[in-house]
């Protein structure tokens, strides 16, 4: 049956697709590329660890999660100045090797600042709010915030500033990357917005 299987996807002309090389992704995040695409670093940390607060953590993120952003930067349903324009010069293995180097990096935690929305950050990100049809960021985002590959991302530990002007750009469509996501932060205040971005960046 193997031999089989091999043959007839090797008459239907398919080739297995090639796998992401990590060590490639680290060069071109580290150094970039003799095409000129800049090198990933200086905006998003030492293995993807982000010291600016409105840039993001990439380290520990999910891999395909990761792929499915930088393509979406190329498209109109995430328009960024910068990262459409450096997305746009990455090649697709470019794109897949660099998700795969970052998905593998660990994340250096963060921390919330605001002990006055704790109770209320925590209150949405687990239970959600019912009054208003939101549902607990938990389940789709996990107890801790790991995520679930490819499907939803890795928030716990993420900056509070980028979190929540993600969360603000859903509601205002100006990212057009999640109908579900948009939907959910159409029914949230600004308040609550700041309270669960606060809440997951303490995350671990």
């Amino acid at each position: 049956m193997a031999v089989s299987a091999v043959a007839s996807a090797s008459e239907a002309g398919h080739a297995a697709p090639a796998k992401a090389d990590a060590a490639k992704g680290a060069k071109l995040y580290n150094e970039g590329t003799s095409t000129g695409v800049p090198a990933c670093v200086g905006c998003h940390g030492p293995n993807g660890n982000s010291m600016i607060p409105v840039n993001p953590k990439l380290a520990g993120q999910q891999e395909g999660y990761l792929y499915k952003q930088l393509v979406n930067f190329t498209t109109p349903e995430r328009m960024n100045p910068v990262m459409t324009a450096f997305a746009s010069m990455m090649s697709d293995e470019d794109k897949k090797n660099v998700a795969a180097f970052l998905g593998t990096q660990k994340q250096e935690p963060g921390e919330a600042k605001n002990k006055d929305t704790i109770a209320l950050g925590q209150k949405i990100y687990r239970g959600g709010i019912a009054e208003k049809s939101v549902p607990a960021c938990a389940s789709c985002h996990g107890v801790a915030g790991g995520g679930i590959p490819v499907q939803y991302p890795r928030v716990g530990g993420q900056h509070q500033d980028y979190a929540a002007a993600q969360l603000t750009a859903f509601r205002s469509a100006a990212r057009k990357n999640s109908p579900q996501m948009t939907a959910i932060t159409k029914r949230m205040s600004d308040e609550e917005i700041n309270a669960v971005a606060d809440y997951i960046a303490g995350l671990k």
